[in-house]
């Protein structure tokens, strides 16, 4: 520049308002050839920013479940009084846990406590044979669809580690949910329903609250979505009255091109295009989500089927009937929390409390995997069920449970999964397991698989280190599958 401060190229200072067309070419970029070519540059920048993260993308491997439903017992469940039956137990109640056996250190840390024995009746059901206890009646008509793994095992001791671990595969906070992988993995198949969708039987968060459906160190947008409790799952869905569908679109593009006018200028913001997607997602799902949270249609058989004619057992039921529904819709990835809030916790009045929460999920679970069959869906949807750890043969407060992350039950149906069958065995008391065990990560990976993604090739590159849902660890439950 000269003296003057003037452009090189022409008599126009850069501080000036340009007042003539030529002018205007000029400091555009020295002619029409520039402009044509910052207007290709433009739209290709443009079409990267508007590529959706969420679109539908094919597995590592043919997938045998296009959906999952994941049953969560917040609190922890008692595999002894359910599904892993130990007739020892009742022998040796009353007495303190024999030599022979380990001792652990437990949440509670009470050492020495004598054995709480199991007043349940058990029963073989099924052409399998499968035990069952009288807590689960409903789900025991199904065990020839069940594959019972009771040789589980995790790391954390208490809550709020062991409910992350379960979800995310660490007990430590920070890592994406077993939901965003699916997401980040394999996209969505409805563009007008969110993805990965977790429900609550509760206005009760769970221990470790949204990180558990969390995305981590991966971008916003694989996150899962919470359907709040009650009758209206979605709030503030409709649009306002006199607003039209003309009027709200104008909205949506301006918010949008304003959120990518700032996005262009300051780099990358994970934070900014998950909220740019879920401004357009939300304006999606008035389309659908309307009609796919609304069970008014359902019939009265339909809705008894799931318990929610009861009082004790609708609250649940209410939220599997909805799972059932957006699985029926494309949604890839449905968390149900049984218990939200840790009432599944049973430290003491074990008895009473484990009783009257198995009563509040076990017709629920019937239903629907009743509704799943009939439907033809359940071939193609994998259903699971479990806690964050088990509970101990060993008495706490006299009459309760610890926790016991050292063994416990956790089981699969459909999606491939190859049912009436057991795998895997604790010791005889139901404390350790012990044979064909089964890590989080590995059941992880399993469910992973179903999908059709192999745990070790789905990896996502952060801080120089490609990340991966089962940390590198976990083999896929073979006996789980058909083939």
């Amino acid at each position: 520049m000269n003296g003057n401060d003037r452009s090189i190229t022409g008599n126009t200072a850069h501080h000036e308002c340009a007042v003539s067309r030529r002018d205007f070419l000029m400091r555009a970029g020295a002619g029409f050839g520039s402009v044509a070519l910052a207007g290709l540059l433009g739209q290709e920048a443009t079409a990267a920013t508007r590529m959706n993260p969420l679109r539908a993308k094919a597995g590592h491997h043919k997938a045998t479940a296009k959906s999952v439903i994941f049953l969560f017992l917040q609190g922890g469940p008692s595999h002894i009084d359910m599904f892993d039956p130990k007739p020892l137990l009742n022998e040796l109640a009353g007495q303190k846990l024999p030599s022979s056996f380990k001792e652990p250190v437990t949440a509670m840390g009470e050492q020495g406590s004598p054995l709480l024995g199991s007043p349940r009746k058990w029963k073989q059901h099924g052409e399998s044979g499968l035990w069952v206890s009288d807590w689960c009646p409903n789900i025991a008509r199904h065990v020839d669809d069940l594959a019972v793994i009771r040789s589980c095992w995790a790391d954390g001791l208490n809550h709020v580690g062991s409910v992350c671990q379960m979800n995310t595969g660490s007990t430590l906070g920070g890592r994406p949910s077993l939901g965003a992988w699916s997401m980040y993995g394999l996209g969505t198949v409805n563009e007008n329903l969110p993805g990965f969708v977790v429900l609550l039987d509760s206005k009760s968060m769970p221990h470790g609250g949204v990180r558990n459906w969390g995305t981590g160190f991966m971008p916003a947008t694989y996150q899962g979505t919470l359907f709040q409790n009650g009758p209206v799952p979605i709030p503030n869905l409709d649009p306002p009255a006199g607003v039209s569908d003309a009027r709200q679109q104008m909205k949506i593009d301006l918010l949008g091109s304003m959120n990518r006018r700032h996005a262009q200028a300051h780099g990358s913001e994970d934070e900014l295009e998950a909220r740019i997607a879920s401004y357009e997602l939300a304006y999606r799902m008035q389309a659908d989500a309307p009609e796919a949270v609304d069970i008014s249609g359902e019939s009265e058989a339909t809705k008894a089927m799931y318990g929610m004619d009861r009082d004790i057992t609708e609250p649940f039921g209410r939220q599997c009937l909805l799972a059932r529904r957006l699985v029926e819709r494309g949604v890839r990835f449905v968390q149900i929390y049984s218990g939200a809030g840790n009432k599944w916790d049973s430290h003491s009045n074990h008895e009473k409390q484990a009783g009257e929460m198995c009563e509040a999920m076990d017709l629920p679970v019937a239903g629907l995997l009743s509704d799943l069959k009939q439907r033809g869906l359940l071939a193609d949807t994998l259903v699971v069920w479990g806690g964050e750890f088990g509970r101990t043969p060993m008495s706490e407060k006299g009459n309760g449970r610890d926790h016991n992350p050292f063994g416990f039950t956790m089981w699969m149906a459909g999606g491939g999964v190859k049912g009436g069958q057991v795998i895997g065995s604790t010791d005889e008391l139901g404390l350790w397991a012990v044979t064909e065990k089964a890590h989080v990560h590995d059941l992880h990976a399993s469910i992973l698989h179903a999908m059709g993604l192999d745990h070790m090739k789905l990896d996502f590159k952060v801080g120089g280190r490609l990340e991966r849902p089962t940390i590198n660890t976990g083999d896929v439950v073979k006996k789980l599958f058909t083939a």
